[in-house]
């Protein structure tokens, strides 16, 4: 197999051995600021554990599944904010999609006894655990494939 485009004498991304991906993908993760390796995996499978707990709690507490369907998309209107450039859209994005605001939310439905702030808050923290299962993270001000959990979308191989 060979590994050089006729046309270049590059080598192709497409058809770059294994070892040579890996180490590609952990340079652009350390160049970005992401995270790779064993860390990476560990942020995922905590995604994965937040939407499974996020789940559970939605079905004990929750307002009925067409209420975590018809709401469990919304924190992804924030990318929206792009519209108005990467800073900006990087910054909105980010706060739909970090757990705080749910996590409050949560707290706020707990205390006061607010059932719909409750649901509400469990849908927001399953759609974000959701996003990091998948490897979709925080997002730079460099634009929209550049997250803290990796590049995301076809890669430039340069």
């Amino acid at each position: 197999m060979s590994y050089v485009s006729h046309s270049s004498g590059v080598p192709r991304a497409g058809n770059w051995p294994a070892a040579w991906t890996t180490r590609r993908q952990a340079a652009d993760a350390a160049a970005e600021g992401a995270v790779s390796g064993g860390v990476r995996t560990v942020l995922r499978l905590e995604g994965l554990v937040v939407l499974l707990a996020s789940v559970a709690g939605y079905g004990q507490f929750g307002a009925g599944w067409g209420a975590f369907a018809t709401l469990f998309l919304v924190p992804d209107l924030s990318v929206l904010g792009y519209l108005a450039g990467p800073r900006t859209g990087a910054a909105i994005y980010n706060l739909a999609h970090a757990y705080a605001l749910p996590v409050a939310l949560l707290a706020l439905g707990a205390v006061a006894g607010l059932p719909v702030a409750l649901a509400v808050g469990l849908i927001w923290c399953a759609h974000i655990g959701f996003d990091r299962m998948l490897g979709l993270g925080l997002k730079y001000g460099s634009g929209f494939a550049a997250t803290h959990l990796g590049r995301i979308g076809p890669a430039d191989p340069w």
